[in-house]
Parts: structure tokens; C-alpha cells; sequence
């Protein structure tokens, strides 16, 4: 642990883990609550999956638009309106819910919550990618844990608010942290001091296909999926085990097993490249996903799944690492944001197909076997040729301290 004092030693760098954790929350309570919600005034489930995967697909599509402004100008202006909008749309979601508008009015409410979402996920991996290059493997750690956090705490705090208040007071609660993130972010020193790099006029896609992000995108896009089908396969799982309590459970575990893999990882100096890294870090999460379809114990399947998760964080660590390493100096952010917009779309469709798979006669297992295929996939896209990058030895950067 000590050695990720040096990264807490950075000037800014409680309020970039501190606001960015906070300003991330969002993405995993606004989904829930919304859902929660429209179930509860529709009684339909089918219409509350669609009003929260909207959610998450105007996200998605939205952030890497943003990115791009942001890298032009600066991601400091962009927060700060999205501070302010943000809470409004979020306000006008919940109205047109409880209200009991039609169907299509929900689904543009919840299309609006999401293009406003605050560009935290991206800003934050940008400004790390800033910090000097020894510490910089830690900060991603650390951001990389700070992400797996964010899906236990954020779903926890939805489900104790709307067991104990309501639905509409988790979104209040999420809105209020967004935006708590957003101003923090926008007002710490290293986002003060941000000086865009000036590039020419760009293709829409230029950064999308730099070498080696092709490579990058595509891995996480089928890594995504598989994750995507196990956070939908495991409270099936449970609840065709009789144990429909412990999904929530069981989810969290994996999540902490994460958590503790990325501790572990950040404090160690790997001589191997990031590419190799990277590769065997997809190996070992295709390896912990491989037993699970095979277990009948929801126990043993919480021991696996912590087991397992170890490699998911120390990943995800590399797989920014690499972004920042090759990403154009001029449009790091919205590299970052087309990570955020795999994650947010791969894992939309990895849970929709692993729900079809459930309610098929593949059953859970089924869909078990399908996360370890896309996670296998994953590792296999790592193995194909293609455009190798260059990856520097020394800062490409003006702001080296966070």
C-alpha cells in the first residue's frame, strides 16, 4: 500500500479519486433507479428495461462527441454545463415517470439524462495520463479499482434508498453526486491548467483507428459482452439455486476480488510490455469465467467468482495505460471516452443475448459458456497482426503533475 502513497502525494490527486468516484456513481444508480421506477408506475418490466438501456446507449454514443470537444477546447467548460444540465434532465425524467407519460416520453427523457451525462470516466484517465510516467501504472490502478467500487456501492445505495424512501430519491441522490463529481473535477488545479494540443482538423474516426486502438477497442468490446452476460447470468444463477438474496452478493464479491487484483497489481513493477500484459491479463479472466458454468453451489460460485475477478482490475490498469501510451496527444480524452462507449454498449448486448440464452433451453449454463466465449474472443483479437503503436519512453505531455 505504500507505494500508492505517491500518487495520493500528488496536489489534486484526492480530488480527482475522490470527484471521480463520485461523478461515476451515476453510471450505476441513474440505470437501476430509472428502471426501478418505471416498473413500479408501468408494472412492465419490458418497458423499464428499455427506458434504462436508453439510458446507457445515448451515454455510449454521446461521449465520445463530447471527448472530441473537449480535447479541442478543454473538458473544463464541458462539465461545468453538464453540472447545470444535467440535474435539470434528471429532474425532467423523474417528472415525466411519476407522471405517467407515454412510453415514448420516458424513452426521451431517459435518452436526455444520458447525452447529458457528466464526462467524468474520460476527463479523469486523461488527467492521469498527465502524471509523470512512474507513478502512472498506480493512478490507473486506482482508477481502475475506484471503477470496480462504483458498481457495488452505486446499485447497494439504490436498492437501500428505494427500500427505504423510493426509487425517485436515489435519482435525486445520484443527480446530486454527478454533479458533485463534474465540480470537482472542473475546479481542480490540473483541469485549470489544462492547454489543449493543437492538431489540425481530424477525421471523425482518426482516433478510433490510430495503431493499435483498433486492437484495443475490439478486445474490450468482447471482453464487455462477457462481463456484461455474467452481471445478468449470476442473479439468475442464485435465484434458480433458491438463494435469489445472495445475487446481489455474489456480484459484490466479484467486484471486491477486482478491487484487491488492481492493489495488487498497481504496487508491482512488471517488465513485461503493456501488449503482453494486456494479453495475459484476458487469459486470466477467460481462465477465472471457464469453471463457472459447471458449478451447482452458489458458495463455490462466490469463491470462483472472487478468484477470477482478481485479473479483471489489473486489465482494465493496462488496457489504460495502453490508451494513454498511444492515444494522439491531441484527443486523449476522447480516446478514453470511446473505452466508456464499449462499456457501456458491449455490456447492453453481452446482457441482452445472456438473458435470451437464460429463458432458452441453455439455460444459466448457457449463458456462462457465452461470457467465457466473448472472453476468449477477447484474448484472441490480442493475438491477431496488425498495426503495432509506438509506444514512448518519456511524457508526451505539458501538465506531468496532477
Amino acid at each position: 500500500m505504500r507505494s500508492y502513497l505517491t500518487v495520493w502525494r500528488l496536489p489534486s490527486a484526492p480530488v480527482l479519486l475522490l470527484s471521480g468516484f463520485a461523478g461515476r456513481l451515476p453510471s450505476s444508480m441513474v440505470p437501476l433507479a430509472l428502471l426501478l421506477m418505471v416498473q413500479e408506475r408501468t408494472g412492465s418490466f419490458a418497458v423499464a428495461g428499455g427506458v434504462s438501456a436508453t439510458f446507457g446507449v445515448a451515454t455510449a454514443l454521446m461521449a465520445p462527441v463530447l471527448g472530441r470537444l473537449a480535447d479541442r477546447r478543454s473538458p473544463r467548460p464541458v462539465l461545468l454545463v453538464q453540472s447545470v444540465v444535467y440535474p435539470l434532465l434528471l429532474a425532467v425524467a423523474a417528472v415525466v415517470v411519476l407522471g405517467d407519460a407515454p412510453v415514448w416520453a420516458m424513452l426521451a427523457a431517459s435518452a436526455g439524462v444520458g447525452v447529458s451525462n457528466p464526462l467524468v470516466s474520460g476527463t479523469v484517465r486523461a488527467l492521469w495520463s498527465r502524471v509523470d510516467p512512474a507513478v502512472r501504472p498506480r493512478a490507473y490502478a486506482l482508477d481502475a479499482i475506484s471503477t470496480e467500487l462504483v458498481f457495488v456501492a452505486g446499485p447497494t445505495a439504490v436498492a437501500a434508498l428505494s427500500f427505504l424512501v423510493s426509487p425517485s430519491v436515489a435519482l435525486a441522490v445520484a443527480g446530486a453526486l454527478g454533479v458533485a463529481g463534474a465540480l470537482g473535477i472542473a475546479s481542480s488545479r490540473p483541469m485549470r491548467a489544462w492547454v489543449p494540443v493543437p492538431a489540425e482538423r481530424r477525421p471523425l474516426f482518426a482516433t478510433v483507428t490510430a495503431p493499435g486502438m483498433p486492437r484495443i477497442l475490439l478486445s474490450g468490446t468482447a471482453l464487455m459482452v462477457g462481463i456484461g452476460a455474467l452481471e445478468v447470468a449470476v442473479p439468475a444463477f442464485a435465484e434458480a439455486a433458491g438463494s435469489p438474496g445472495m445475487s446481489g452478493l455474489l456480484l459484490a464479491v466479484w467486484s471486491l476480488g477486482s478491487a484487491g487484483g488492481g492493489l495488487w497489481f498497481g504496487a508491482r513493477v512488471i517488465s513485461a510490455s503493456l501488449p503482453r500484459q494486456y494479453r495475459w491479463g484476458m487469459l486470466g479472466i477467460t481462465l477465472g469465467l471457464a469453471p463457472l458454468a459447471a458449478v451447482s453451489s452458489p458458495w463455490l460460485l462466490g469463491i470462483l467468482l472472487f478468484l477470477g475477478g482478481t485479473a479483471i482490475a489489473p486489465t482494465l490498469t493496462v488496457q489504460s495505460s495502453l490508451v494513454g501510451s498511444i492515444a494522439p496527444a491531441s484527443a486523449t480524452t476522447e480516446a478514453f471516452t470511446w473505452l466508456s462507449t464499449v462499456s457501456f454498449g458491449a455490456s447492453a448486448i453481452g446482457a441482452a443475448v445472456s438473458g435470451s440464452l437464460i429463458e432458452s433451453s441453455a439455460g444459466v449454463a448457457g449463458a456462462l459458456v457465452m461470457a467465457t466465449a466473448a472472453a476468449a474472443v477477447a484474448v484472441g483479437i490480442t493475438l491477431l497482426p496488425g498495426r503495432r503503436p509506438t509506444l514512448p519512453s518519456a511524457p508526451r505531455r505539458d501538465v506531468v503533475a496532477a
